[in-house]
């Protein structure tokens, strides 16, 4: 009598690599995030830096991180390493996150922090190629879901660790930076148990045939996410938006907190529909989900709204993270895998830089609505955009 069959338990379909890649994920971003709520107030209090000068960090920050992952990815390709180039990555961003606090004038901070989002932009694509390597294609969504969990995961335990350094330990600024390492360092050792498997077709080593080599269907989804990252500005501007409101720092912080708590437990779930459902229809709820989120901050004046929409928000931040990055790879073969989400995440950072650029003159010129329905408009734009430009028959199976 033939067995009957038995259905795959749900966490079975996800590879050793991935879990392993999900807690580096976690790690280096309780690094990051601890200092997300502090650096600010370390330029301006502790390092006597203007206003100015905080924004110069950031956006070179920012730039150099956008950038570097487009050609990390390329060479990743080219040398054919995932590993190992990003586990330099990690390694760069750990030993930088001291540094700030070593810093006694804001040079110093943006020499550091320069050096932590090189290390981050340099791991992003090999880390992406090795998730997406590590599961078949019908398991490409769960796999980015549970590495975008663990992302988001520890987006959210970061700042609450800072609360609890602060309120019980009473510990100087600088202590915050200093400790930064040591979760830092756990997503190094995560990285190192990683398996990496190799890639079966050798790819060509000029960049320029490798860009050519990119399928059409490829940069129309490239186009579609510049469309909508244009309008996709920073969250400062949510976090502003919360606390001119009236929420005190403590209660922003734990509303930020709470975004990332809600986008972490998105990401797994989003990931899993978007193999099931396509992953065009799951990135349009996700453009959806943000029109709503940014039209309501437009309007609502009341901050326990502001905080549930806000939580709401983290929806999209879940989804976006994880279904972006695997529809990416479904377009591109094995061999450019790195190179082609590497191109799709530089993308998302540049025109998130452009966003931000513009939101901040809108903020200042137009007033604080602006940012908002500025942003809900290109929502609807890259929404329309979706549809029209990746018909269901041309998304990859």
């Amino acid at each position: 009598m033939a067995e009957s069959a038995t259905p795959t338990p749900y966490w079975a379909r996800v590879s050793k690599n991935t879990i392993l890649l999900a807690f580096t994920s976690l790690f280096s971003d309780i690094s990051s995030e601890m200092l997300y709520p502090v650096l600010p107030i370390f330029l301006t209090q502790t390092l006597q830096a203007s206003g100015s000068s905080v924004g110069l960090v950031e956006g070179m920050a920012q730039a150099t991180q956008n950038i570097v992952q487009g050609l990390s990815g390329w060479l990743s390709d080219k040398l054919q390493r995932r590993k190992s180039l990003a586990l330099a990555g990690y390694l760069l961003s750990a030993a930088a996150k001291p540094l700030m606090g070593f810093a006694r004038v804001w040079p110093g901070v943006l020499g550091a922090r320069f050096c932590d989002r090189l290390g981050a932009g340099f791991r992003s694509a090999p880390r992406d190629a090795l998730i997406a390597s590590s599961v078949d294609e019908e398991n490409r969504g769960r796999a980015f879901g549970l590495e975008s969990m663990g992302d988001n995961l520890g987006a959210c335990l970061g700042p609450l660790l800072t609360v609890v350094l602060f309120s019980s330990f009473h510990l100087n600024i600088r202590w915050i930076f200093y400790l930064a390492i040591v979760p830092g360092l756990l997503a190094v050792f995560m990285i190192l148990l990683v398996r990496e498997q190799p890639v079966r077709v050798a790819t060509k080593s000029k960049i320029d045939v490798s860009l050519r080599q990119f399928p059409k269907a490829y940069w129309k989804y490239l186009l579609v996410t510049a469309l909508f990252g244009i309008g996709n500005s920073s969250n400062s501007f949510l976090i502003l938006q919360t606390t001119g409101l009236g929420a005190s720092l403590v209660a922003t912080i734990l509303i930020y907190a709470g975004f990332n708590l809600v986008a972490a437990l998105a990401s797994y779930p989003a990931g899993s529909l978007s193999d099931r459902w396509g992953r065009r229809n799951v990135l349009l709820a996700a453009f959806l989900v943000f029109f709503i989120a940014y039209l309501g901050f437009a309007r609502v004046k009341n901050v326990l709204v502001i905080a549930a929409l806000f939580a709401f928000y983290g929806l999209f931040q879940g989804i976006f993270r994880s279904v972006g990055k695997a529809f990416a790879a479904d377009f591109v073969p094995e061999r450019l895998r790195a190179s082609g989400v590497g191109w799709y995440s530089a993308t998302v950072g540049l025109l998130g830089l452009v966003a931000s650029t513009i939101a901040g003159l809108l903020w200042d010129q137009v007033g604080h609505a602006a940012v908002f329905y500025y942003g809900a408009t290109f929502a609807l734009v890259g929404s329309f955009a979706l549809l029209a430009l990746i018909p269901a028959a041309e998304v990859p199976h």
